[in-house]
């Protein structure tokens, strides 16, 4: 038996304003990542223990996401 995991689908939603965002990634994704636009410049870390970057899905891909330097490499291209 393999113990390596699947990679996860994420989406990124970035907002703009009221009705509008910025959607990065698949419409059925497993992770999906909500920051305002004004938010991207932060540490994708720092601004999730701050409740400014939020997520549905599963906290270990998220998790392994920020670890990583995905979600940052991800975010300050809109920042």
């Amino acid at each position: 038996m393999s113990s390596v995991a699947e990679p996860v689908t994420v989406q990124y939603r970035i907002a703009v304003g009221k009705k509008d965002e910025i959607v990065v990634g698949p419409a059925e994704a497993e992770v999906v990542v909500t920051v305002a636009k004004a938010d991207c410049h932060l540490d994708p870390t720092i601004a999730y223990m701050q409740g400014k970057l939020k997520s549905t899905g599963p906290t270990g891909p998220l998790l392994d996401l920020l670890a990583s330097g995905a979600a940052a490499e991800v975010l300050t291209s809109y920042a």
